[in-house]
């Protein structure tokens, strides 16, 4: 063994890696958004779940990326952990899917596919067959990996510390489960690991008994990805990661006292050891999954009760926009007025949240980024489900009523991006430790009352249709306009009496001037109910 041997096989590793990536990547871009489409929408029950998880794995050759994926949703509300979950058990599956390419020994076709990948990347115009062009090099190139892999490591075979490593692997498989535990963390890809064993043991480095702890391991190290990235994420999200980390530990510890069964088992499927691990490989993540998916509620309740906690999740979407509605507009209105205000009081929840925050207040900044995205997400469905609607036999007053409602909704959409900038100018304050006057604070604080006020006022106009309430903030307009003035003057007085820090200064004035166009778009909203 020598630093040549090791930096051929590390290269062959990284080009296996890559080429892997290209290939899933490839698949992505040729099946165009498909795959998250996919994820949301094949997760009815348990057992679609697991086909989606099998499915998307497959496709972009990663259980992590699809665990990670699934992370991302739990965050984001659009799914349950109970599908997660389901996901997570397919994605083991369809991960086993590299192993058994890699054991079919196709290194001779690598070059050749890489070449006519190649060809399609050129000479190809549309994307999808630049995708397939990226498909089939990726192909080659983790074929190709292999076989430098494998020649790298031939003198392995008589490399007397590695096949004691083995050896003592295979008589204490917890040795042999650290050695795939650190490999796949290393590598990021329990793919990898897998493949670099079936290539070796079609060298003949390495046997059956010696590979089946290290893909143990490799389960448990393929769900550092998923455990990275919940850091910071939801209690949902978190939980999420922790079901996959238990998940796969459990199938392996299960599976450790029956290694010697399971490898007279895996051996008798085929008479070529390459294979044979492949098929390990496989039979023990469809096993596992089998044994575990009629007990998903249960495993759920389990790491809920590990993750303790609650939390409110922001509803993503729309909850009232009835598709079914849209030909009968007197429905399609009432179900509108109702998106509409369920718009509205998120707007003042993380308004206040952000007027909260600049004042030094500590507010959850999850929650705080969930609801505008969801602000934002409302206001497209509204828009588009009022476009639909108005394509009907509409009366004169369901469509003023239409009209108002996309209106108030861009109103409300613009609430929320000024409560992103307020929270964003109180980032920057604490950065760079910006400090404000006890007047200037006070002063602020008052025209941040007057403004809350006016909002909510103007919200609860629109949800009673009180026009006595919608003229009293319409009347608050040139208050607002008066104060915002009589702020900045003051403001500009401390300035030039060395009360206030320039740069605060700068920070204040910006925040006075949100404040005063938040009160315009609360008086424009209590404008369209005086006119309803």
């Amino acid at each position: 063994m020598n630093a040549e041997m090791v930096l051929t096989a590390a290269g062959g590793v990284g080009l296996f890696l890559y080429g892997m990536f290209r290939m899933g990547d490839g698949l992505q871009k040729a099946a165009g958004d498909r795959m998250r489409r996919i994820l949301e929408a094949l997760t009815v029950n348990r057992f679609a779940s697991v086909a989606a998880g099998l499915v998307v794995t497959a496709i972009i050759q990663s259980s992590g990326a699809t665990t990670v994926m699934c992370v991302s949703f739990v965050n984001a509300g659009l799914m349950r952990l109970e599908q997660a979950i389901g996901v997570i058990m397919g994605a083991n599956i369809g991960t086993t899917i590299t192993a058994q390419l890699v054991a079919f020994n196709l290194e001779k076709v690598a070059l050749p596919s890489i070449a006519l990948g190649m060809l399609m990347r050129l000479a190809g115009k549309r994307k999808q067959s630049k995708g397939f062009g990226d498909v089939l090099l990726g192909f080659g190139m983790l074929f190709l990996g292999m076989s430098i892999v494998g020649d790298a490591l031939e003198p392995l075979k008589t490399y007397e510390p590695f096949l004691n490593l083995m050896l003592l692997g295979r008589k204490n498989p917890l040795i042999g489960m650290l050695v795939g535990i650190i490999a796949t963390a290393m590598l990021q890809s329990s793919s990898a690991v897998t493949g670099l064993l079936v290539t070796m043991a079609g060298r003949g480095i390495v046997n059956l008994g010696m590979a089946l702890p290290i893909i143990l391991g490799s389960n448990i190290g393929t769900t550092s990805t998923a455990l990275m990235s919940s850091i910071g994420t939801s209690l949902t999200a978190r939980r999420t990661a922790l079901a996959h980390f238990l998940f796969n530990v459990f199938g392996s510890l299960v599976f450790l006292p029956f290694l010697s069964p399971f490898e007279r088992f895996a051996a008798a499927t085929s008479a070529d050891m390459a294979r044979q691990i492949a098929n390990a490989h496989s039979i023990f993540n469809i096993t596992v999954t089998a044994a575990l998916l009629p007990f998903i509620s249960r495993f759920e309740a389990l790491i809920c009760r590990m993750l303790k906690g609650e939390e409110s999740i922001v509803e993503r979407g729309p909850i009232y926009l009835d598709a079914r509605l849209v030909s009968t507009p007197f429905m399609a209105v009432v179900q509108t007025k109702k998106e509409v205000l369920r718009m509205a009081k998120l707007c003042i929840e993380n308004l206040e949240s952000a007027v909260a925050i600049f004042l030094g207040e500590k507010r959850d900044r999850r929650r705080f980024d969930d609801i505008e995205n969801a602000i934002d997400e409302i206001e497209e469905a509204v828009s588009y489900y009022v476009a639909k609607v108005s394509q009907h036999d509409v009366s004169v007053n369901e469509a003023k009523i239409l009209t108002s409602v996309i209106n108030i909704c861009a109103d409300l959409e613009r609430i929320g991006d000024h409560a992103v900038s307020i929270v964003e100018l109180a980032d920057y304050s604490t950065e760079h430790q910006l400090p404000f006057s006890e007047e200037g604070i006070n002063e602020l604080k008052e025209m941040i009352n007057k403004v809350l006020e006016a909002v909510k006022v103007a919200v609860e106009a629109l949800e009673t249709g009180d026009k006595v309430k919608a003229a009293g903030i319409v009347t608050m307009d040139d208050v607002l306009d008066e104060m915002e003035r009589e702020l900045r003057a003051t403001h500009i007085r401390r300035l030039n009496q060395g009360i206030c820090y320039p740069a605060s200064g700068v920070v204040y004035l910006d925040m006075i001037s949100h404040l005063e166009r938040i009160g315009d778009h609360a008086v424009n909203i209590a404008e369209q109910v005086l006119a309803a």
